[in-house]
């Protein structure tokens, strides 16, 4: 719920201004000039409310904090934080009392971890030991990113937050070829690096850097039966979803929640009515339910893209108080360029942009947190794109539910085949069949998207021919890898990759996480608390789960992904704004893009209609717009 600043000095011969004149200027007004507290400038939306920094009596490390107020608002609730002794001294983010990282620190050292639940991220050294520990949540909800420059260790929650501590972006064109900063540790930008979800590391007096991970995916055994009937399932996911809910309504100020026209929203909005009317729970300092705000998005642009219909139904139903945010082509051409600074990456879908305008709305209201639908998909097997995984093979874990065989083995070649069509794929290529075939054959993640290796080309010999496949199946530890090969169902492999990979370094990133901060709004997902995941099953489970909690409309009612219209008219706000962002004279400024294979995309995306060219001239317009605001140099191709 915070922003996170670190600087760790490596040896003692690299003491930074960022620290020295931190504690030089620490009792004097000139403490804000200092380039820790310009990098807490940098990442200030993510905590207006206060802010804080320390440093080490020997100048080692210096801990900085800018705090969004949700639990306690008075000035206890400010960090760093610091043990009674004086020995461990603590930034985190999280919606619970972060006192209590501490003392589970101080009780149980590196296993306090697991004593955690829900969304955070921890910087926290013990200076009895001499140790410093970076945490992420298991999900990967909250972002932490950390650097090496100049014999120092830079950790933040933000990219952006580096560049007064002294970093210069470069472009990491292999990561971005192969898709690395969606799928692993990668991010775009050169020695730049994240946290994985579920993981830490620790960093010692000789600089030495240890990662591992502290929680990961477990699915059940296809080979064993699973004795649980239908209606104990029904009643398991109910139950541990409305508690991941009901601790999600802890807060000091008012609590929202972002609804959509799907289901996994509408179940989220649903369970708060019921926590409140029956259960007497409060949303956030709220009691009335009168009172509960629920925000949704329409795109302007048709297509079935607005959902406003359906979701103002549901609040109808529930009782609370709708508010519905219109996003047209002028709005997304107007707040493109501010959205992508925010994300610090880029995506091939608008989407982003419409959920950056919609994390705005809930100021109006003072509420500073909302209960969101994100991790549904990934835990209930909601998308589409895993129905060729779930067919691959029979469930023997559920041996009375089973498809005949030959029904089953229809459906999965017509799956398979509108999984191709849906993503244009004609057929499987080497690099994919290869890649498939070291993660138990799945074919979710490898059919989406084509290779766009060909914008590349003045790289091609420098990297060899890489592909965002193999990225994929790279990012699988060997364990993981073990258990889908033996034990794991093809859909719950395809399950962990994409939680693993596209879930918190896309869809937690761009379409969560800093979007909603950069307008200082907390959300917090349910459906990614590990109580409930670690029981949780197919998706049906959860429609029945959630049925008395939402309308018939919407029990019935087909998966829908959340995205924006991928057409618009030539002339239009957005088709000026990408021809002035994907010049040649842009283009070329990056460095690793081949100007002659791109130069139509624009003409085709507007003027064609074309999807897959409107989806291109928009990573291309992202990667200008990053170039641009983190002044990164031209990059240039190593001579061979």
């Amino acid at each position: 719920m915070c922003g996170i600043s670190a600087v760790i000095s490596l040896s003692p011969k690299a003491l930074d201004l960022a620290v020295r004149g931190l504690r030089d200027a620490s009792d004097s007004a000139g403490a804000a000039s200092s380039p820790l507290d310009k990098s807490l400038d940098a990442i200030e939306h993510r905590g207006p409310d206060a802010r804080k920094t320390w440093s080490s009596e020997d100048g080692r490390i210096a801990l900085g904090h800018v705090r969004l107020a949700i639990n306690d608002l008075s000035p206890d609730g400010e960090q760093p934080f610091h043990s009674s002794n004086g020995n461990v001294h603590a930034v985190f983010k999280g919606k619970s009392d972060c006192e209590i990282v501490i003392a589970l620190y101080e009780t149980y050292g590196l296993s306090f971890l697991e004593h955690l639940r829900g969304e955070f991220a921890i910087c926290l050294y013990d200076s009895r030991l001499k140790v410093f520990i970076a945490a992420r949540d298991r999900y990967g909800k909250k972002p932490l990113y950390f650097t090496q420059v100049n014999g120092q260790l830079l950790v933040a929650a933000e990219m952006k937050a580096f560049e007064p501590l002294g970093w210069k972006p470069e472009w990491d064109v292999n990561s971005m070829k192969e898709r690395g900063w969606s799928h692993d540790q990668r991010t775009m930008f050169s020695g730049v690096k994240k946290i994985r979800p579920g993981c830490y590391f620790t960093c010692d007096v000789t600089g030495n850097l240890d990662h591992q991970p502290h929680w990961d995916l477990s699915y059940p055994d296809k080979h064993i039966i699973d004795t649980r009937t239908e209606d104990e399932l029904i009643m398991g996911v109910r139950e541990r979803l409305l508690e991941a809910v009901r601790v999600r309504l802890r807060a000091d100020v008012p609590v929202g929640v972002f609804l959509s026209g799907g289901i996994d929203s509408s179940i989220v909005a649903g369970m708060v009515k019921h926590l409140m009317k029956e259960k007497g729970e409060q949303s956030g300092n709220v009691e009335q339910l009168e009172n509960i705000h629920c925000y949704s998005i329409g795109f302007d642009g048709g297509g079935g893209f607005d959902e406003f219909d359906i979701a103002r139904r549901s609040a109808e139903a529930l009782g609370v108080q709708f508010h519905k945010t219109s996003v047209t082509e002028q709005v997304l051409a107007d707040n493109f360029e501010a959205a992508t600074w925010h994300c610090e990456q880029a995506l091939p879908d608008l989407n982003f942009v419409g959920k950056y305008v919609l994390s705005d709305a809930p100021r109006a209201h003072r509420v500073k947190v909302v209960l969101t639908g994100e991790g549904a998909d990934e835990h209930f097997i909601g998308y589409p794109a895993f129905l060729p995984d779930f067919l691959a093979e029979a469930d023997s874990s559920w041996p009375g539910n089973s498809l005949p065989e030959s029904d089953r083995e229809a459906l999965w070649r017509e799956a398979k085949k509108a999984s191709q069509h849906m993503f244009a794929v004609k057929e499987a290529s080497k690099a994919t069949t290869l890649a498939s075939r070291q993660v138990n054959n799945v074919t979710t993640l490898f059919t989406m998207g084509a290779s766009a290796n060909h914008i590349f080309r003045p790289w091609t010999s420098q990297f060899g021919e890489c592909h965002h496949q193999q990225a994929i199946a790279n990012n699988v530890n060997g364990i993981a890898r073990s258990l889908m090969a033996s034990s794991w169902h093809p859909v719950h492999t395809a399950e962990y990759l994409w939680t693993k990979g596209y879930l918190g370094n896309a869809i937690l990133t761009s379409l969560a996480d800093r979007v909603e901060m950069a307008h200082s709004l907390e959300a917090r997902p349910p459906f990614l608390d590990h109580h409930l995941t670690e029981y949780c099953t197919e998706k049906w489970v959860l429609r029945e789960a959630g049925k008395p909690f939402i309308t018939q409309e919407l029990y019935e009612r087909k998966k829908h992904p959340f995205s924006a219209p991928p057409s618009w008219p030539a002339g239009g706000p957005l088709h000026k704004l990408m021809a002035r962002l994907v010049s040649r004279e842009n283009i070329e400024q990056l460095g690793y893009i081949e100007w002659s294979v791109v130069k139509d995309e624009v003409r085709k995306a507007f003027e064609e209609r074309d999807a897959s060219s409107f989806r291109m001239t928009i990573l291309l317009a992202q990667y200008v717009v990053l170039g641009q605001k983190f002044r990164v140099k031209q990059a240039t191709p190593v001579e061979q």
